[in-house]
């Protein structure tokens, strides 16, 4: 298995950091890149690493706490506690979010659903 991706944080993007950094982690581990029991980072050390502050990375770490997907302890530090579980409307969300994106770009629905074709078959 290659090296897992790295995490990387866009300030142009106009999505908050922390909930970028909070939406890697949860993706790395869905995708099997960090199982159950993996030890991430320090706050510091990520915050570092990102060039970012250990605030940010702080809130992104406990909202995967709050959530069940992450466990930190004096001795083992930060782990993977669970895989996320997707919120329920969390589909229709992104496609809303997608729909209004292709909307502004002036893209209609049959070469909206062709370019989401293209993306599942790349995968």
């Amino acid at each position: 298995m290659s090296a897992p991706p790295r995490i990387v944080v866009d300030v142009d993007s106009g999505v908050a950091p922390w909930r970028q950094v909070r939406d890697q982690i949860s993706r790395l581990i869905t995708l099997g890149w960090l199982p159950t029991g993996s030890r991430l980072p320090t706050i510091r050390q990520l915050a570092g690493d990102l060039g970012i502050a250990p605030g940010t990375v702080a809130r992104a770490y406990r909202e995967l706490e709050t959530s069940g997907v992450l466990s930190t302890g004096r001795r083992q530090g930060t782990v993977v506690a669970a895989a996320p579980v997707p919120a329920p409307d969390a589909l229709e969300a992104a496609a809303a979010e997608f729909a209004g994106a292709a909307r502004a770009l002036g893209i209609g629905v049959d070469d909206a659903v062709a370019a989401v074709r293209a993306a599942y078959s790349v995968e």
